[in-house]
């Protein structure tokens, strides 16, 4: 199959090993974020994902942030690796942290009443849509890039840091950079127990 689309997914891989060496501008980077949340589907078209996208020193800030809110909770024995791990990150360029307005989803219950429990799920829909999207465009530039998840725990201390509103809720951090190793292999498992068509 030849599809430019399905192509750039392809190209989105997990990338831990992360460095500086990327040839887009920070301008640039910022306008491809920006054009692949913003044409991101939504439920009612609600535009409810935001994001803070971070640079050098802010973006070494927040991983930093992170290693002392993972250090209250985690073991001590072992911690080393976490940290490394978390000191990966740091070595990008940059971090992209995507929220879901929570203003957006308590208008549109009240608005449409009768959907009221699902705008919720739909909001993090979209999400997911926004990270895949910025995922695959940052790949298509060959920009690497992993979705981490260290939402609630360092949510106080990002909304402080960056002056977030309070109506935006952290749902996941996009450490992004040049791809300092390569991709191993990607299993997939059988089609047939993945997919049914009829018709």
């Amino acid at each position: 199959m030849s599809n430019a689309f399905i192509d750039a997914l392809k190209q989105r891989r997990t990338q831990y090993a992360l460095g500086r060496n990327v040839s887009l501008s920070q301008e640039a980077l910022v306008e491809l974020i920006q054009e692949a949340i913003k044409h991101s589907p939504s439920s009612f078209n609600s535009q409810s994902s935001r994001a803070v996208i971070l640079f050098g020193a802010e973006s070494q800030k927040l991983w930093k942030l992170a290693i002392e809110e993972v250090r209250k909770v985690a073991p001590a024995e072992g911690f080393e690796k976490t940290e490394a791990k978390l000191n990966s990150f740091a070595a990008g360029v940059g971090t992209v942290l995507f929220f879901e307005d929570q203003d957006v989803v308590r208008g549109l219950q009240e608005k449409f009443a009768l959907y009221a429990d699902n705008f919720p799920v739909w909001s993090e829909q979209a999400g997911g849509m926004a990270q895949l999207s910025v995922w695959a465009a940052l790949a298509n530039d060959g920009v690497g890039a992993s979705l981490q998840h260290y939402n609630p725990l360092i949510d106080n201390a990002v909304a402080a840091e960056w002056n977030v509103p309070a109506s935006w809720k952290l749902r996941a951090q996009m450490p992004f950079g040049s791809n300092e190793a390569p991709f191993g292999d990607k299993a997939f498992m059988d089609d047939a127990e993945r997919f049914k068509v009829a018709g």
